[in-house]
């Protein structure tokens, strides 16, 4: 009769433990872009603080270098994807991909490939522009537009690339990618307010273009990530990782030595300047979130309509008194950091003087542009709606 040897239970135990470990590990092409994506939102917010600070003296800073990373990381990361599943060495994969041009890839892949190709590009697009029209600090020129496009293709291709793992994975692994997904919707966040951010400096916030200017970018963010999260506090999730950030990093550039080195120079610079204090973009991502069990199952555009106008006048309500205490000198101290000022802020200049933009429109023509507004509110709401419910769905 032929002896059975039963297995070594210890080391079957290893075994299974080992493979639900691999099973519940976050794909290695997932931390890449993600790495991709905090390397340009610390890149792109410490440029600004440079310009601030130092002043454009060359291309090769290090924060540049942090800007340009994300590119390069997400160029190799997606065409070794694209490569490796056209060419048959990850099967896995290859079964969660899409055909273009006779490449075989995950969408994402092929998304972020295409931004990391336009950020590579803007590149040297950026370096002629300043050498040819100088040492703008604008952060709408035309090669930083190019820059963005590319920045936002790296990001969005970053969320497919995860929704689509979401999608198809459960249990732990789907966790540890809501966190990841929500992790980076506080950086795209973060990018989009830093793109308004000269509409709505504190100084400009008693003015409706500020509030105009918020509700184009906002909203889109948070009720995107939202959706495909279906997290019920997604929005505060994120909101409160993008507060959190912005106040660590207006705390910590001050911390480092810092000269101007173009001029003219107004302002005494001995450390790095920070950007201002954040939006309190928390308050209505807390209020929407709360409401959203009552509302959350309404027709798309009754649903946005109602969420747009509650997240904007919400954020009106506690941001137009807020800006009263950021004018004041009672916030000039390293908590809320508005004793920090560029190298070239004019001593005539109003957020120096502690003052508010006078308001140039008539009552009317305020509430004009309130009312786009809320417009554009109740459509970038949409809009998020939109862009979430697609991103759930994609499972390649």
């Amino acid at each position: 009769m032929a002896t059975t040897f039963p297995a070594n239970p210890p080391a079957s135990a290893a075994i299974a433990a080992r493979r639900s470990a691999v099973a519940d590990s976050v794909p290695w092409y997932i931390w890449s872009l993600f790495a991709a994506s905090v390397s340009v939102v610390i890149g792109g917010y410490w440029d600004i603080s440079w310009h601030m600070s130092i002043g454009r003296d060359t291309f090769w800073t290090p924060a540049h270098i942090a800007i340009q990373a994300c590119g390069i990381i997400a160029a190799i990361t997606s065409s070794y994807l694209i490569f490796s599943c056209t060419l048959g060495r990850d099967p896995a994969l290859r079964d969660a991909t899409v055909e273009v041009w006779k490449f075989h890839g995950p969408l994402g892949a092929f998304i972020a490939a295409w931004g990391g190709a336009t950020m590579l590009a803007s590149a040297p697009f950026d370096n002629w522009w300043h050498n040819a029209y100088g040492l703008d600090v604008k952060i709408f020129s035309p090669p930083h537009v190019v820059l963005d496009g590319g920045v936002l293709a790296i990001q969005f291709g970053a969320v497919v690339l995860i929704a689509s793992a979401m999608n198809r994975a459960s249990g732990e692994l789907r966790r540890k990618l809501d966190w990841i997904l929500l992790l980076l919707g506080a950086m795209v966040t973060m990018l989009a307010l830093t793109v308004v951010w000269e509409s709505t400096y504190r100084v400009l916030q008693h003015t409706p273009e500020c509030y105009r200017a918020f509700a184009v970018v906002a909203p889109v963010s948070l009720m995107g990530f939202a959706e495909i999260s279906g997290r019920r506090w997604a929005r505060t999730t994120v909101a409160g990782i993008y507060t959190a950030y912005a106040i660590f990093m207006l705390w910590l550039f001050p911390l480092f030595p810092a000269t101007p080195k173009l001029g003219p120079v107004y302002q005494r610079i001995t450390h790095m300047v920070p950007m201002e204090f954040p939006l309190l973009i928390i308050v209505p991502a807390l209020a929407l979130d709360a409401l959203w069990p009552k509302i959350g199952a309404w027709r798309k555009w009754p649903l946005a309509t109602v969420a747009g106008l509650v997240f904007l006048s919400t954020f009106i309500a506690v941001q137009w008194p807020f800006a009263d205490f950021l004018v004041s000198p009672a916030s000039a101290n390293w908590l809320f950091g508005t004793k920090y000022f560029a190298y070239f802020a004019s001593p005539e200049g109003f957020d120096v003087r502690h003052l508010f933009v006078p308001q140039q429109h008539t009552l009317a023509g305020f509430w004009r542009i309130m009312g786009e507004a809320g417009i554009a509110s109740i459509l970038s709401t949409r809009l998020g709606l939109a862009w979430g419910d697609w991103v759930r769905k994609i499972r390649r």
